[in-house]
């Protein structure tokens, strides 16, 4: 319950920096966005509609299209999150920064998008839209998250430079990858690492390929299976999250059949990765 109640105000503190980069820095200085707050702006500059309501509307309608790709949990984090975005947009929108300086702007305006929506998805909850896209994208292809919401936010982008011009549409791409940066720094913590147990009859050539072509080290732990009663093999590998796609596609390659687990793992020290004594 004590983790619960953190998670949520954790989605409460992220939506309202989302809000206050919208409506501080993305709206004040004619940038775009991306996904469905992207074409909410799109409207607001066209019709003056409110962000928050046209926000509320469309994100619910995606929801409820989207939310089979989504566990229990991570609905009800995802309709607070909702929820409280569209408010946060409503209440925040006559606040304003003396500033006039676009690219600092665009540079807080990422910072404070990529930490908002960052603190949402780390506690497990998503802010609809083009985030529950960028889910699927990743369950079904394999992307990161933050990278698969940028290549759906640059969709949006780029439909918006018939209505903010050429200049806002670079000072946008500037805030958007500032801000996948910084959500992937807030997602994934400092030096990001997978650790990774694969159970196969080929573990031998399973081990020699991830050495061979990964360079990496593989550790293997002797057990049993508790059915069977019969000796195993477990192989343990720790590799960054960017070579996770190589070394499925070496298992599936070598043996449909394997059991793999994934475990993140914050920091590793040791050879090959940071020097313990730093």
């Amino acid at each position: 319950m004590k983790k619960r109640i953190l998670d949520i105000v954790f989605i409460i503190f992220g939506t309202l920096l989302f809000a206050l980069a919208v409506n501080l820095f993305i709206i004040p200085n004619d940038f775009g966005e991306g996904g469905v707050t992207g074409i909410t702006i799109i409207f607001y500059y066209l019709f003056q509609w409110s962000p928050g309501l046209v926000s509320l509307i469309l994100n619910s309608l995606l929801l409820v299209v989207g939310y089979k790709f989504l566990d229990k949990s991570t609905t009800v984090y995802t309709i607070i999150a909702v929820v409280f975005h569209s408010l946060f947009l409503y209440l925040t929108h006559d606040l304003h920064i003396e500033s006039d300086e676009l690219i600092v702007n665009a540079i807080f305006g990422g910072v404070f998008t990529g930490v908002g929506i960052g603190m949402i998805i780390r506690v497990g909850g998503t802010t609809a839209g083009s985030t529950i896209i960028a889910r699927i994208i990743n369950k079904y292809l394999d992307w990161n998250v933050s990278y698969a919401l940028l290549f759906v936010d640059l969709i949006v982008v780029f439909a918006s430079y018939f209505i903010i011009g050429a200049q806002s549409v670079m000072l946008t791409i500037v805030m958007l990858y500032i801000a996948t940066k910084v959500m992937d720094f807030i997602i994934e913590g400092v030096n990001p690492k997978k650790a990774v147990t694969i159970i196969s009859k080929e573990q031998n050539r399973i081990a020699e390929q991830v050495n061979s072509i990964m360079e990496r080290g593989v550790t293997v732990i002797y057990g049993r299976g508790y059915y069977s009663n019969s000796p195993k093999e477990l192989l343990y590998i720790v590799i960054s999250k960017q070579e996770l796609s190589m070394l499925k596609k070496i298992v599936k390659s070598i043996d449909k059949e394997a059991f793999i687990t994934i475990h993140d793992v914050r920091d590793v020290f040791g050879e090959g990765f940071v020097d313990i004594s730093k």
